[in-house]
């Protein structure tokens, strides 16, 4: 019998790809025509490479789980902007997904659900961040300016750690964990950041172990349809996903990095390739990665 749930964990080292042409133009022949327009709005060439492979990610994950032939699906996006598949119920199934892609890194988590009756959906929501600082000021002062983002339980297991670099360390790690539960609800970090406190009873977060015992407290409620795991998908980047009505962790599996050709392994393409528009693109400059 097949589990209840299964869930997916992928990642994609953006510093490793670097395209030809003719892999440029199959992969965003590959996209719905709004977001191959949307993508070019994009002035650096990272966060174009990251958005797109966001794209292919969900793409994959949707032609994997749920067999719907990778031409014929269609996203769409919510009220806040969200991606969403047209038809995320699917006879006995129903799945989420979100995408992620800062530092390195564009990620993908996605659940799928098996035995839906009179069930609140699975929902997620997935974070990345690269533990790095390098905003000019001290890093006590950049704290000072944050105070307003986390709670006070947060601020002091922040600043317990023992060197600047384990509390950044922290400070990616709550900030993680925050992104991912507003964007599983869809508030963005325009509520008040310090609402959400979570509570940490695993001291650190290991690359290849994951961390699952964190829990959340809004307004000092502890919030009980919420689970949370935590990666390192190396010493650089942190990952958070928020499962809402999950009741309990899927499995604890790991992230898999997957390569440029595993990613467009069986893909079609949905238009014509545009030579034309991947010039443009390959003139792009990085403001990373050099």
């Amino acid at each position: 019998m097949l589990p209840k749930y299964s869930c997916v964990r992928w990642a994609l080292d953006l510093s490793q790809w670097r395209p030809t042409l003719a892999e440029l133009s199959l992969a965003t022949a590959c996209l719905q025509a709004e977001e191959k327009a949307r993508l070019m709005k994009f002035y650096f060439r990272d966060d174009f490479d990251a958005s797109l492979i966001g794209r292919l990610l969900m793409r994959k994950f949707v032609r994997d789980t749920t067999g719907i032939a990778y031409d014929q699906i269609r996203f769409e996006r919510d009220g806040r902007g969200k991606p969403f598949l047209v038809n995320s119920v699917l006879g006995p199934c129903r799945i989420d997904f979100n995408v992620s892609h800062q530092g390195n890194y564009s990620v993908l988590a996605g659940i799928v659900e098996r035995s839906i009756a009179d069930e609140p959906p699975v929902k997620i929501g997935i974070d990345v961040m690269k533990i790095e600082y390098s905003g000019g000021k001290p890093l006590t002062e950049f704290f000072r300016l944050m105070t307003r983002n986390f709670s006070d339980a947060e601020w002091r297991f922040i600043r317990s750690r023992q060197s600047e670099a384990e509390q950044l360390k922290a400070f990616m790690r709550f900030w993680c964990l925050k992104e991912s539960y507003v964007k599983n609800v869809g508030v963005g970090i325009t509520m008040n950041l310090q609402k959400i406190s979570f509570k940490v009873k695993t001291d650190d977060v290991a690359k290849g172990k994951v961390v699952q015992d964190t829990v959340l407290e809004v307004d000092g409620n502890l919030l009980t349809n919420w689970c949370f795991e935590e990666h390192l998908l190396d010493e650089q980047h942190s990952v958070a996903i928020a499962f809402e009505n999950l009741g309990k962790m899927a499995d604890e599996g790991t992230f898999k990095v997957l390569g440029y050709e595993e990613l467009m392994e069986g893909a079609l393409p949905l238009m014509e390739k545009d030579n034309s528009y991947c010039q443009r693109v390959l003139e792009k400059q990085y403001k990373r990665f050099q």
